[in-house]
């Protein structure tokens, strides 16, 4: 038998169900669902206004940026935020501020 972990949004911080399914993707930081439709409604914006085409890697790679910049892992400068630390867990405020 599996113990099950504790799961914590990376963006909004509070606890996800163990019950509760992910996104494949949000799995990987994890994001809730809550969060997790929050961004891909601002995903779509972000493809808009900075004319995102998905046929070219270098704009996929660049959504994936934003996308972890949202999901609260990555910094905007491009540094990984170590999320367990609890004095990274301020997602309006940029580390060291």
């Amino acid at each position: 038998m599996l113990s099950s972990m504790s799961r914590t949004c990376t963006k909004c911080k509070n606890p996800i169900p163990d019950s509760e399914t992910l996104d494949m993707v949000a799995e990987k930081y994890p994001v809730c669902n809550k969060c997790w439709g929050e961004w891909k409604e601002y995903r779509v914006m972000v493809m808009n206004e900075m004319r995102l085409d998905m046929s070219m890697p270098d704009h996929r790679k660049l959504l994936k940026k934003h996308e972890k910049i949202f999901a609260g892992v990555l910094s905007p400068e491009g540094e990984i935020i170590d999320y367990t630390n609890e004095d990274n867990r301020k997602p309006d405020k940029p580390p060291g501020a």
